[in-house]
Order: C-alpha cells, then sequence, then structure tokens
C-alpha cells in the first residue's frame, strides 16, 4: 500500500511560488496505539498562580468536549487544557523502561496523522493528531463533537503514523519536526528564489518561551510561551492565539531541544492552552527549524491546523498584525534580532 492511500495526502498547494520537494518515497508509515487518558491531580488540587493567588480549575486529560483546534487558547477557566482527546499508552513489555510505549507512541506520532478508534461506542469513527503535549506526555487527538460525545475513558485509538524523517531537498537548511505528509501536502509552503514561505498567524520572540526550556530533543513534546507581561502579549496579539495556530518562534533552535539562537526560526503548532503558573503558557509543538534566511514566515490568519486539514470552516476571530508589530517583528524576520524584548538585548 502505498504512502499516499496511507496519509490521504492532497496536492501540493502553493501561495505563488513552487512547492518543495520532500523524501515521500524513503518515509515509513507504521501503526501506533494509546489510550484515553484520565486526568490527573497530583498532591494538591491547588494550581499556584504566577500572582500567588491560588486556582483551582480543569487541567490536562480526558475528552474536552467544548474546545477545539481552532477555538481561543487564552483566558480559559483552565490550565494546560488539551483540545479533544487526551492519548496515553498504558501498556507494558517486557523490554525498556516504564513508560517506553508511550514515548513509542508520542515519537512516531505526527501533527496531521489520521486517527481511528478502536475499541467503545464510537468504533471506526476518524480523528486527526493535533499535538504533542511534553511533561504530561500525551498525543492530542481531534475529533467532531458527535464523536466526542460517544467516547469514553480507556477507549483505544489507532494512530497511522508517518512524518518522522521527513526532509525537503531543496532546502537543506530547514529540518522537519513531528510534520505530517498530509500537513505539509496542505499548508501552502512555497519556495520563492531560494526562500520556503511559511503562512503562520504569530511572530513570537524567543525571549518569552518558557517551561519546555532545557530537554535535550524536539520531538517528545512542547514549549511554552509565557504570558506574564501584559505589554509583551498586547505588542504580539498573544491573547488571540488559538489551539491549532501555526506561529513563528524567533530566534529558537529546536532541533535538538530549544535553544536561544540568533537567526534562527522554529515554526510549530499551538497544542494547549493558557496556564496560570510561572514559567508556563500556550504550549507549541515544533515543526520546521531553519536560518532565517531561508524560511521567512508570512501572515495568514487561516494557518490553524483546523482550516489548514479542513477539521472545521468556522475559527476563532484573529486580528492582523498592526503598524507596530509589522514594523518591529515581521519586516525584521531576517536577522530575528528585533524580534527579541529590548532588555534581553541589551544585556
Amino acid at each position: 500500500m502505498s504512502l499516499e492511500s496511507l496519509e490521504h495526502a492532497d496536492a501540493f498547494e502553493s501561495l505563488g511560488g513552487r512547492m518543495p520537494r520532500a523524501n515521500l518515497d524513503r518515509l515509513v508509515v507504521s501503526t501506533v496505539v494509546g489510550q484515553i487518558a484520565n486526568p490527573l491531580v497530583r498532591g494538591s488540587p491547588y494550581r499556584v498562580g504566577r500572582d500567588g493567588v491560588l486556582h483551582v480549575v480543569p487541567g490536562t486529560g480526558g475528552i474536552v468536549l467544548n474546545r477545539r483546534v481552532g477555538d481561543r487558547a487564552v483566558g480559559l477557566a483552565g490550565d494546560h487544557v488539551e483540545p479533544g482527546v487526551s492519548l496515553h499508552n498504558n501498556d507494558h513489555d517486557v523490554i525498556g523502561p516504564r513508560g517506553a510505549a508511550n514515548k513509542g507512541m508520542m515519537l512516531f506520532a505526527c501533527i496531521g496523522n489520521r486517527a481511528r478508534v478502536e475499541t467503545g461506542r464510537a468504533t471506526g469513527a476518524s480523528g486527526v493528531v493535533v499535538g504533542k503535549h511534553g511533561g504530561i506526555n500525551h498525543v492530542i487527538v481531534d475529533f467532531p463533537p458527535v464523536v466526542l460525545r460517544r467516547l469514553s475513558i480507556g477507549d483505544r485509538i489507532k494512530i497511522t503514523a508517518c512524518g518522522q524523517g521527513l526532509e525537503l531537498p531543496d532546502v537543506p537548511g530547514v529540518r522537519c519536526l513531528n510534520l505530517s505528509p498530509r500537513l505539509l501536502a496542505r499548508w501552502r509552503l512555497s519556495m520563492h528564489r531560494g526562500h520556503l514561505h511559511v503562512p503562520v498567524t504569530h511572530a513570537i520572540p524567543a525571549g518569552i518561551m518558557g517551561s519546555g526550556l532545557g530537554k535535550s530533543d524536539g520531538v517528545l513534546g512542547d514549549c511554552d510561551i509565557q504570558l506574564s507581561d501584559p505589554a509583551i502579549v498586547r505588542k504580539y496579539r498573544l491573547r488571540s492565539l488559538r489551539f491549532g495556530d501555526l506561529v513563528a518562534i524567533c530566534a529558537l533552535d529546536n532541533r535538538f531541544g530549544p535553544s536561544v539562537r540568533l537567526g534562527t526560526i522554529t515554526v510549530g503548532v499551538v497544542v494547549h492552552s493558557d496556564s496560570h503558573v510561572a514559567g508556563h503558557g500556550p504550549g507549541v509543538t515544533p515543526l520546521l527549524v531553519g536560518r532565517s534566511s531561508v524560511l521567512k514566515p508570512v501572515f495568514s490568519s487561516r494557518a490553524n491546523v483546523a482550516a489548514v486539514l479542513g477539521l472545521r470552516e468556522r475559527l476563532a476571530a484573529l486580528p492582523s498584525p498592526r503598524q507596530r508589530e509589522q514594523g518591529t517583528v515581521w519586516r525584521s524576520l531576517g536577522r530575528c534580532a528585533s524580534a527579541f524584548p529590548r532588555s534581553r538585548l541589551a544585556k
């Protein structure tokens, strides 16, 4: 069976340039399975906010019925909320350390992969992988609302995993992580005079990234956007972040774990909601990493996996970049230095 029939890859589209070639003929397609995870409470039910206030709100895990990709990810009465269904592989094997099976699912699954319900009342229903949340180590899958209401904790979900090892020969300076061929085909990436133009909704300074820094890989989770400074939140329109938004983080190098590096851009997808906890916020799973001389983000209000993959038509409203934001960030992505707060540059 061909890669195209397994992944349902669509015809490549472009924004006036040509779509970069990909090594589709060399990719491996496999099956991984997880169970719908219970919400977990570790120790106290209280979350201590960065302002010292205690919060009791829903968090990770379970089945979220009223939040999907395309909905607002900031300002919810929740903390690290995962839209849709949270998967964890609880199987044990005779080899490997505890949690190895779940780590295998986390590694193999890529954003845009197809998922299928294998047990329970919704058996046979189809969904799509839309996130990977590190720390709690969940794979997040989107299903239509009618399916979500029929699912139960413990139901087994099969993922047709494909994407790790994806390469773009036309742009050797760009590395793909967690990116399925299906999402690549529909994202409308395009080549212009040696530059890869990538539709995104936000340009975010690496200086405000938090939880996830210090990891030694970029494929088993996410890195959080801190929203603790109101002026920065306003400047970069961060209250408008949505689940599924494709965003550019400048200057972040996520090839071997998130590291601040001028002249580098990481493009990823927003996978979970804001958080009250210091150092945490909306999480971003990396998809593309490259030099800013090659990787060129372009603004599009429809650069969200819900729209790109046709999961839903209507998304939460998104304001366009203001003139000040365009002048300090979008027109300066060639260097990425101006994407930092000035206090960071001065140090």
